[in-house]
């Protein structure tokens, strides 16, 4: 599998991390997940004979693909861990680190926290990972090795032990499943829309919120079973701005911040310096049609507050 040129020092074998970091989140939506993924890798490229090192023509490539087949073997068991999982799973959130103050990993000198490694675009989206949780297994390996990373599919075979055609295939029906969601707003209008829900929110205005909110909007909320939240998506608009509002009258003291939440306009709510949730948006034709809040403290981990 195709990656940058790295030798097998110490030095050239850590230069690989970030990509990988970033093959492993899109793949299984969980930071903590693709630092486990990753980190079995590279146990398992140590652990090889150094003579069998030395046959290794390119160690980038082959992490990619060790990283790429432990992805695979976690997702396949997702399904069933997220069966038992209460309430709705989604993935976890990433703060811009322009923002947000990341706790340096211990163990190794320099080491950094993963999410600071994750380049966010529209690939890391919530909405775009929420849809990636769609698809199989085996489709959102091909789809995210060949679509987000250019990996041919003559590469993707070996890690999913396919021929070339059938990935491709693979490939095709998660695009589709892609392509039936329609184009992001784009950024500065998000923002704007975002912006207004939060005063809204701040006001306690249903009717301002209700004529933000898509009449056909859905909040979805991911508490892990941790903390209080609704359990089941929350369907339609005017629902929604009353479940808002009740939340604001139920939290004193809770304020509403507009950061970056995987890259794009998104709120996150906080008490006291503590990061309690943080909300990503989907928004069309000037109207948020999607909210995915995020208050599993387990997924939390990377919102620090600076300073």
């Amino acid at each position: 599998m195709r990656t940058a040129g790295a030798g097998t020092g110490p030095d050239g074998m850590a230069g690989e991390r970030p990509q990988l970091i970033n093959v492993a989140y899109r793949l299984l939506g969980s930071v903590t997940e693709a630092e486990d993924a990753v980190q079995d890798a590279y146990t398992r490229w140590y652990r090889l004979p150094r003579s069998r090192q030395e046959e290794i023509l390119s160690p980038g490539a082959w992490l990619t693909t060790v990283t790429s087949r432990i992805c695979l073997d976690v997702l396949g068991s997702a399904r069933a861990r997220r069966e038992r999982y209460v309430g709705a799973w989604l993935p976890e959130p990433l703060p811009d680190r322009t923002e947000w103050d990341h706790p340096g990993g211990a163990g190794t000198a320099g080491a950094e926290d993963p999410a600071d490694q994750v380049v966010l675009d529209e690939s890391v989206s919530m909405a775009f990972l929420v849809v990636l949780e769609s698809m199989t297994p085996a489709e959102r390996v091909a789809f995210v090795l060949h679509d987000v990373f250019r990996y041919p599919f003559t590469e993707i075979a070996d890690v999913l032990d396919r021929t070339p055609a059938a990935c491709k295939q693979l490939a095709s029906s998660a695009r589709r499943r892609v392509g039936a969601e329609r184009a992001p707003a784009p950024a500065t209008g998000r923002a704007d829309v975002v912006r207004d829900v939060k005063e809204a929110w701040k006001s306690r205005n249903i009717a301002a919120l209700v004529a933000l909110l898509d009449p056909a909007a859905v909040m979805t909320a991911d508490g892990g079973g941790m903390v209080g939240t609704v359990l089941r998506p929350v369907e339609g608009g005017a629902r929604i701005a009353q479940y808002m509002v009740a939340i604001a009258d139920k939290a004193p003291g809770l304020e509403l911040l507009e950061r970056s939440v995987n890259g794009v306009p998104g709120l996150v709510a906080h008490r006291d310096g503590v990061v309690l949730t943080v909300a990503a948006f989907d928004v069309c034709d000037g109207r948020v049609t999607r909210i995915w809040a995020v208050r599993n403290p387990e997924k939390l981990r990377p919102w620090v507050r600076e300073g």
